[in-house]
């Protein structure tokens, strides 16, 4: 069973996923982050990987995302990327995940690709007020991604806004639930559990 999970920047998207994996059990979950699937632009001088648009749907090497998910329905193993934000570049290591019944995906673009729609056999939205999303994320990029408040700021009205109108909130559309409010909306996340749950007693 595969779980899309998508949603703004800051919506809540990794909490909700999180409260699923621990009620269904991390033992029968895989958890993939379209954020570790960012190309790898090691290659291109540091000053223009800062210039680069992370939020549309372009930035994410999806082919290898796709490729990976089909292996672990075949059962087989995958090397998942590990990115650095901060260099903005995947790291020489990787983190081994061996299949298991469940795939959740977490991203902010999953539900605009047609292909990873179509791979999907529940599809989340994740829909957070704008500017609870923003603190949220200039909260994180601070703290856990070295970045400046300007360029957080900076980055936010040039390309995370934008792309957000463009290409994330229509994406809402394809959603078969509609979380408001993220992770603190307990109803929603049961409500999804109690159907993965459900759904893995039929076929196992």
């Amino acid at each position: 069973m595969i779980v899309g999970i998508s949603g703004g920047s800051g919506s809540g998207k990794t909490t909700v996923a999180r409260k699923i994996i621990e009620s269904v059990g991390p033992d029968e979950v895989v958890f993939l982050q379209q954020d570790a699937y960012y190309r790898n632009l090691g290659d291109m001088p540091l000053e223009l990987r800062h210039k680069v648009n992370f939020d549309h749907p372009d930035a994410f090497d999806t082919d290898l995302l796709l490729n990976h998910i089909e292996a672990l329905k075949e059962g087989e193993s995958i090397e998942q990327p590990v990115y650095d934000y901060v260099t903005h570049s995947r790291k020489t290591e990787v983190i081994h995940v061996e299949p298991r019944p469940v795939i959740i995906l977490e991203g902010i673009l999953l539900l605009a690709s047609p292909q990873l729609r179509a791979l999907m056999n529940l599809k989340i939205f994740v829909d957070t007020d704008a500017d609870l999303r923003f603190i949220r994320r200039l909260d994180r990029d601070v703290h856990q991604r070295g970045r400046t408040v300007a360029s957080i700021i900076s980055q936010y009205l040039t390309t995370v806004r934008p792309m957000h109108l463009q290409f994330i909130e229509p994406s809402k559309r394809y959603a078969d639930v509609i979380i408001p409010e993220g992770g603190s909306n307990l109803v929603g996340i049961d409500l999804i559990t109690e159907k993965i749950k459900a759904i893995l007693a039929r076929v196992g």
